[in-house]
């Protein structure tokens, strides 16, 4: 059976649609099983009912017309159990519900898996037989792996609509509202006309467009064909003489296989019948990609990347002479596959107003440069048709993370007074960018931000910062093909120093590994969150790490406002063995190289549980503490912060954090050590209080952050903050922590800051 399902498993991946997908389904495992029926149940939530979707054994006349709620019938019985059933004589158990229509009182033998996502029952599977049979553990286990299968592609069908198109063809809206959820990574609304932005000559990632224009759509595929094939025959001339007649017959193969009777002709077909040239063919050769793949005949399937290179070759010419220039509108909401700074290159960021990539985490370079230009920003939104997207009217909420495309009236319309709070709260968060960062009791709470680019830092400077809590220093060397030099490194650290002095800026010695690899140092790894990354990288490299600390200190000299922050510390050895090489660094050069430096403050991360335990042993070898909430979240909870599929589980306000952050500054402050919060929770302010309450003094956020943090600091006193902290610490979890909060502070002015997002009905 593990062949069976290996081949269902590949068919379904190379499926062009919904309805093929589920037709291999019930087809393949019929024939698995042996059995006379295969059927799929899927739960339409209009009317909360499982409705007869595909089957194949059947009446074809019954699919869309039985309905079972749940609990009706063994289908029924399947879903409101939420296991699976086998009965060998189904029609005397007492659930069994005959249905004439589909010819199923034939088959007394009864197989039901329910077909779960995220807890949720989507549907049910089941296989049936004519006469009596028990089916065996195998089989029963065979049937759950299939479900267990399926259940992606039906919750991605139910997120893009397919579904409830597939489920009531006649009803549902084509291009009715559609909601898709990602992870929220730049807080914001924004709302606006969808262009997407795909990488070149990639034929998976060609947008859905219609032709403007069939004729010239025509031309520029002729011409394209003809550049090609003009490609082919130079090759071919130049290899002639190192190549058999076999392989030199290849070249041929390649040529005619773009003319008008093979896979030209295809294409014309298409973009006649009005679609864009890019899009014709790459649905073309997609399509031709995938029969050859799923070839038995391993000369055949070898075919694909033939196909896959010819079909690149014609695209990169279709997209050059694409004549026209990317129209971006006044309010462009930009979406692609895997969205990366350079592909905000071409555009005004003036008319940039939300950005959305299917792949990515909140700590992709996007996200961060979407935080230093402020604008609402959602990544790994992996259900998004990214591709059907363009011109689409839509909403981009980056504080829950949602895309709402062609949202009904009174969604835009609510959403649009959102959008106007937020444009008044910013006019008068404006007013405090002079006021000083004092809660109202008169205690003053440093705001530091948190940097990277030459855009963090003009808004950091234009909304008043203290100083920086974090520097990212790793964001230099991604801006290179190789490792910077020295001096590279000390003019950029140096243009940051100078700008912020005489502030404190802190920089964070190199930080990758993890979802930040470098692509000229690519690290390949299982689990690459518990492995190879920070500190660990740095002293395994020590010709890396020595040359980044000189260029550092070098940068430093005559301004006294530098401060060496050490990632992922997990250890006391490896902390001063850091320590070791920070300061034999500084000794060469102040008394070796007669550098005026002075002796820069070195501090720690704490970011995993371990050093949450050893803070004390810590604080004792250093001049400060900078706790990470980010990863101490992750690490703590066990929840991967990148992963869309327990987003939802990564609680920042999850009481072990809260109490974790409370030793932490108990901890330090036994040590007479200064500590701070750098992590993305120091810019909510909800949360800001509450780290406040705890005793944290200095908090480092994002800039487009700070003026709404200062603002909820100067309407609650201290003492306030520290009740809220007393009391949040005896509940439970994070929904209890947040509601207790909105509740504790249902002021008006207070609650416009924490209450950005209105839930989506």
């Amino acid at each position: 059976m593990l062949d069976s399902l290996r081949s269902i498993v590949q068919e379904v991946n190379s499926a062009k649609d919904f309805a093929s997908v589920l037709q291999i389904i019930v087809s393949r495992v019929r024939r698995a099983t042996r059995t006379g029926v295969c059927s799929i149940y899927l739960h339409d939530p209009v009317g909360d009912a499982y409705v007869l979707t595909a089957t194949e054994g059947l009446y074809d006349e019954a699919v869309g017309n039985i309905r079972l709620s749940a609990g009706e019938g063994l289908v029924g019985l399947v879903a409101a159990k939420a296991e699976p059933i086998n009965l060998d004589h189904a029609e005397s158990h007492p659930n069994f519900a005959y249905f004439p229509e589909t010819g199923e009182e034939r088959f007394r033998s009864f197989l039901g898996a329910p077909i779960i996502h995220h807890r949720n029952v989507l549907g049910v599977l089941v296989v049936q037989q004519q006469e009596s049979r028990r089916f065996d553990e195998s089989e029963e286990a065979f049937l759950v792996t299939v479900s267990a299968q399926l259940a992606g592609v039906i919750a991605h069908a139910e997120a893009t609509g397919q579904l409830a198109r597939h489920l009531s063809p006649d009803t549902a809206l084509q291009d009715g509202e559609t909601v898709f959820r990602g992870i929220p990574s730049v807080p914001g609304i924004a709302i606006g006309d969808v262009v997407v932005v795909t990488s070149p000559a990639d034929l998976y990632s060609v947008p859905h467009r219609p032709a403007e224009d069939i004729d010239r759509e025509l031309e520029l595929f002729q011409q394209a064909l003809e550049r090609t094939k003009q490609d082919l025959r130079a090759v071919h001339e130049e290899l002639s003489d190192k190549l058999n007649l076999e392989e030199r017959a290849l070249f041929d193969v390649y040529v005619s296989m773009l003319d008008d009777s093979s896979l030209g002709g295809e294409v014309r077909v298409l973009i006649k019948a009005g679609l864009s040239a890019q899009t014709a063919w790459s649905e073309v050769i997609i399509e031709h990609i995938r029969n050859f793949s799923s070839m038995e005949d391993a000369y055949l399937r070898e075919r694909a990347s033939d196909v896959r290179d010819l079909g690149r070759r014609v695209l990169g010419y279709l997209q050059q002479s694409q004549t026209r220039d990317q129209e971006y509108p006044a309010d462009a909401i930009l979406i692609g596959e895997e969205l990366a700074a350079p592909n905000l290159a071409d555009v005004e960021v003036e008319r940039i107003r939300g950005m959305v990539s299917a792949k990515g985490s909140r700590n992709s370079h996007l996200a961060i440069l979407g935080r230093a230009m402020g604008i609402p920003t959602v990544m790994g939104a992996i259900d998004l048709p990214w591709k059907q997207m363009d011109g689409k009217r839509v909403i981009v909420d980056g504080y829950q993370g949602l895309v709402i495309s062609n949202p009904r009236p009174e969604i835009l319309a609510s959403y649009e007074a959102q959008l106007d709070e937020e444009k008044l709260l910013a006019e008068d968060l404006e007013r405090l960018r002079d006021e000083p960062s004092v809660t109202a009791d008169g205690h003053h709470i440093a705001l530091w931000v948190n940097t990277g680019l030459r855009l963090d830092t003009l808004l950091s400077l234009d909304r008043g910062a203290d100083g920086v809590g974090l520097y990212r220093t790793e964001i230099p060397f991604f801006m290179h093909e190789r490792f910077p030099s020295e001096e590279e490194q000390r003019k950029i650290y140096r243009e940051q120093l100078e700008m912020f002095a005489p502030r404190p800026v802190t920089m964070r010695t190199l930080d990758i590994g993890g979802d930040k690899a470098l692509p000229y140092f690519p690290i390949e790894e299982a689990n690459p969150f518990l492995g190879w990354r920070g500190i660990r990288i740095s002293l395994d490299h020590p010709e890396i790490f020595l040359v980044q600390l000189r260029a550092i200190m070098r940068a430093s000299e005559g301004l006294n406002n530098l401060r060496i922050l050490l990632p992922m510390i997990s250890n006391i050895p490896e902390l001063e063995t850091a320590l070791d090489l920070v300061f034999r660094v500084y000794r060469e050069l102040t008394e070796e190289e007669n550098y005026d430096i002075a002796k820069p403050a070195v501090g720690a991360m704490i970011e995993v549980p371990a050093a949450v335990y050893q803070v004390r042993e810590i604080a004792r070898r250093v001049d400060f503490l900078s706790v990470g909430t980010n990863d101490l979240t992750q690490y703590l909870l066990a929840v991967d912060r990148n992963n869309p599929r327990v987003a939802d589980i990564f609680h920042a306000l999850h009481p072990a954090l809260l109490r974790a952050l409370k030793q932490i500054v108990e901890g330090a402050a036994r040590e007479n050590c200064q500590v701070s919060v750098c992590g993305e929770m120091a810019g909510d302010p909800l949360a800001a209080l509450l780290l406040v309450g705890l005793g944290y003094e200095v908090l480092s956020m994002s800039a487009t952050n700070l003026l709404r943090v200062k603002a909820i600091l100067r309407l609650v006193s201290l003492k306030q903050a520290r009740e809220l902290a007393r009391d949040v610490l005896e509940l439970d979890d994070d929904h209890s922590v947040r509601e207790y909060l909105e509740k504790a502070l249902e002021d008006p002015e207070v609650s416009r800051l924490y209450r950005p997002s209105k839930k989506l009905n």
